[in-house]
């Protein structure tokens, strides 16, 4: 069971998080805990399989991100882990994951690069293939979104 106080952690975690330097003293405080307690709490829940992770978004069309592609690798499985760590450095890339591959489908590692316009994407893929010595990759970029929201449980 999760408790009424934990419900309130969670809802709070599922909203904007201050952009502060104690964003997590702030929260406490909003919540009517210590920072230690908050803490543990967290730390608790992660322990129980109940929270994986606590992230933070970056609303990239508002910070000036207004070209967004997901740049699809094919990788050698035994090189899998060294170029998504070398993509994984690059600032540019929100995220770097690896997938299944499939007969229609041969791309393994998926990097999600942000930039002002494609070709500063562009270029941002083509220095990864440069650094990783990976050069079979495509890039997807969005033509449409239609939603944009996160989970909400409580």
């Amino acid at each position: 069971m999760i408790s009424d106080l934990d419900k309130k952690i969670v809802s709070y975690f599922q909203g904007d998080i201050p952009l502060t330097l104690t964003p997590y003293e702030d929260l406490a405080r909003e919540i009517g805990i210590t920072e230690e307690e908050l803490l543990d709490r967290l730390a608790a829940l992660e322990t129980k399989g109940v929270l994986r992770r606590v992230g933070a978004l970056l609303a990239h069309y508002r910070a000036g991100y207004s070209s967004n592609g997901m740049c699809a690798w094919r990788v050698p499985l035994d090189r899998v882990e060294e170029a998504g760590r070398i993509m994984a450095s690059f600032p540019q890339a929100s995220h770097v994951y690896q997938r299944p591959v499939y007969s229609d489908w041969p791309f393994n590692l998926f990097s999600m690069l942000h930039g002002t316009n494609r070709e500063e994407v562009e270029g941002v893929a083509r220095e990864m293939s440069k650094r990783t010595g990976i050069s079979d990759y495509t890039i997807l970029y969005s033509t449409r979104e239609f939603k944009k929201a996160g989970m909400r449980y409580y």
